[in-house]
């Protein structure tokens, strides 16, 4: 199992969904409810032997995706670490976003 760290950039999109679905949805549950789902996506994948997700190498050499829900899980292995680095809503341009930060 490896463990799984959430970096800044993965905790300030989990805050972005939580308030876009609160606002959409017109229920702090029903938000914070679809961020736990996600937090709970990305315990499982970093619980699961190998490597999991699909290679990203367009994006950064050692970035993996995931999709859930909508959205997309971007991670990373890191020694004996699953790292998410972003999770961003899956009809995003990725490719613009991630030429963008770095």
């Amino acid at each position: 199992m490896a463990q799984l760290i959430f970096l800044d950039s993965a905790r300030h999109d989990l805050v972005h969904i939580l308030r876009y679905v609160t606002t959409q949805s017109a229920s702090l549950q029903t938000g914070q409810d679809f961020v736990a789902a996600l937090r709970l996506k990305c315990r499982h994948l970093a619980g699961l032997p190998g490597t999991m997700g699909r290679p990203r190498p367009e994006l950064r050499e050692d970035m993996r995706s995931f999709a859930f829900r909508g959205y997309v899980i971007f991670f990373r292995y890191v020694g004996d670490r699953l790292e998410v680095v972003n999770i961003l809503e899956g009809h995003r341009d990725i490719d613009a976003y991630f030429d963008d930060t770095e």
